[in-house]
């Protein structure tokens, strides 16, 4: 292995065979060395194989090196924050908060709204965005968060509420314009991943209109974000998909029918080593000069961003 060499996180993960978000984690806890190339975490390969000859010597169980301040005695916040969503709004949190807050690095991890959840409640991310309908109370967020951090104390802040509905062909051939319209025979959709707030929408609107997800041609053809979907669209391999606004507005070669409108929420566990950077975030998203910078993108509604909408 040459020491010039150096790997993603991705890459990371395949050569030990874990996932992107224990990756994460490793960095996080401060046994692999990380370090920002543009947007990008890289590890050099010396730095690789050194943690594999220390996990050679050490049992897992005690190979965890302390992130939080209360632990090494530092008197700030420190160490890599690793805040996990697709949505464009969490790069520019992240860039602010790098700015703001001294001592912390964010890390972006671009999972799925309950992957995030399930993420958090192993301790593997700090700040998830989650943005899951519950269509039984028109909800959002909320129900999966009280179910799946059970027994944790937490908060959840607004980040942003965007439009979602139907991606469509140019001229929307098939004259879609209800979520029912989806039980016509025909159609060619092109899904998002299982865990995905937009895969859960549209189980959540098939349940809801008696729609059998057998029904649709093409429910396993699955992308891992809005762009794969709108491209499939664009190219005409498919109908119909379920998407945000923002992204029809940036391939352009598709029509967006809006049907409902999303929040798009934050949260954050309250633990000690959290709590000293948590009320420098609330700062950030109440700003001013943040919800500025988030106006110049199409498709938002801020006026709830910054707002504290459930505690324990």
């Amino acid at each position: 292995m040459s020491t010039d060499m150096s790997y993603t996180t991705e890459e990371i993960a395949k050569l030990l065979k874990i996932s992107k978000l224990t990756v994460y984690d490793l960095i996080k806890k401060g046994e692999l060395t990380s370090y920002r190339v543009g947007k990008q975490m890289r590890v050099d390969a010396s730095e690789l194989e050194a943690y594999k000859q220390r996990a050679r010597m050490v049992p897992a169980a005690d190979s965890y090196v302390p992130l939080h301040p209360q632990a090494s005695g530092s008197a700030g916040p420190t160490g890599s924050v690793v805040i996990t969503g697709h949505d464009i709004g969490l790069d520019i949190l992240a860039k602010y908060m790098e700015k703001k807050i001294p001592g912390i690095r964010p890390l972006r991890s671009f999972v799925g709204s309950l992957d995030s959840l399930i993420s958090m409640y192993k301790g593997e991310a700090d700040i998830v965005s989650t943005h899951l309908l519950d269509g039984d109370t028109g909800e959002y967020n909320i129900p999966y968060i009280r179910k799946i951090l059970v027994g944790s104390s937490y908060i959840v802040v607004n980040l942003l509420i965007r439009n979602a509905g139907l991606y469509v062909q140019r001229g929307n051939p098939h004259g879609l314009t209800t979520w029912a319209d989806l039980g016509r025979s025909g159609l060619r959709l092109v899904n998002r991943e299982k865990g995905s707030g937009a895969r859960v929408l549209l189980e959540e609107q098939l349940r809801i209109h008696g729609i059998k997800p057998g029904q649709l041609a093409g429910y396993g053809n699955e992308q891992t974000n809005h762009l794969g979907v709108a491209a499939q669209i664009a190219s005409g391999e498919a109908d119909v998909g379920v998407g945000i606004e923002k992204t029809a507005s940036i391939v352009g070669q598709i029509e967006f029918i809006p049907l409902t409108q999303e929040r798009y929420d934050l949260v954050m566990l309250k633990t000690p080593g959290n709590q000293l950077w948590i009320p420098s975030l609330l700062q950030i998203l109440q700003s001013d000069s943040f919800k500025k910078e988030l106006q110049a993108i199409s498709g938002y509604d801020l006026s709830r961003t910054g707002e504290i909408l459930f505690e324990t």
